[in-house]
């Protein structure tokens, strides 16, 4: 499984999805979207949203290529597949 997040900075569900994926212990590739893209693994605004102009927030998840939506997206599909359990004590 593929994983690529586009994030955000000062992003309360961007965080919370790289605690998900750190949860569910998968890999990912993080990628960061802000107004200039200067620094691997990161990419303009501009560039993103030409790249998914269908996006209207972040996170932007996809898996293997197709968009699976943001945090509460993956954390259900997580949940399906077994990956996640929903109490952290468990």
């Amino acid at each position: 499984m593929e994983i690529v997040a586009y994030t955000t900075t000062n992003c309360k569900y961007c965080t919370n999805l790289v605690l998900l994926f750190e949860r569910a212990g998968v890999d990912y590739k993080k990628i960061l979207v802000q107004d200039r893209s200067s620094e691997a693994n990161t990419i303009s605004t501009v560039e993103f949203k030409s790249s998914y102009p269908d996006a209207v927030g972040y996170p932007y998840v996809l898996i293997d290529g197709v968009h699976v939506g943001g945090l509460v997206e993956v954390a259900k599909l997580f949940l399906e597949k077994g990956l996640v359990k929903v109490s952290k004590n468990e």
